[in-house]
């Protein structure tokens, strides 16, 4: 038995050696001064329509945490989409999907530059009940951890554009 788990900790010893060239690195190195959280301190967001855009605009500016003066201005545009799905014998609706999409520019202020032009989303399902309070309430729900969401992934792809570029070559 011992002989055996020896023979097992030999081989499996050498293989993280092919990830040490592997070249990962956490994106948010450095802490406050690394390049992630210098380029996400430097973006001021520009206000976003409706009631979705001041939740998601609200919830970038809590990630973001922007101070100083601004060198990137983060554009974002949402839409927001209810589908009915699923039918009662009365032709009502059971369920709701709730889609909020996110497309966001990230310019470069002294340049008019667009570093980024992509989009984000995210969706929710609502059980569609008797009660109209209770369905308004689950769709209210539904739109903040939306706009949660959508804040997480559009900082995450704006950090990893700050992160510098790593070879896509593998030794």
């Amino acid at each position: 038995m011992r002989a055996a788990r020896a023979a097992l900790l030999l081989l499996a010893l050498p293989l993280p050696l092919p990830l040490a060239g592997c070249q990962l690195a956490p994106v948010y190195s450095g802490g406050q001064a690394g390049p992630a959280q210098a380029m996400l301190g430097a973006i001021e967001v520009a206000p976003i329509a409706d009631a979705n855009g001041f939740l998601v605009r609200d919830r970038l500016i809590q990630r973001l945490q922007p101070g100083g003066a601004p060198r990137y201005r983060l554009d974002v545009v949402l839409d927001d989409r209810i589908i009915g799905f699923g039918v009662r014998g009365d032709n009502s609706i059971i369920r709701e999907r709730r889609t909020l999409r996110a497309r966001y520019r990230l310019v470069e202020l002294a340049t008019g530059e667009v570093k980024l032009d992509t989009t984000a989303s995210a969706d929710a399902g609502i059980d569609v009940v008797s009660s109209e309070y209770a369905v308004v309430a689950a769709e209210a729900t539904a739109v903040e951890r939306l706009a949660a969401e959508l804040a997480e992934q559009i900082v995450a792809r704006l950090a990893l554009l700050a992160r510098a570029p790593v070879p896509r070559t593998l030794p």
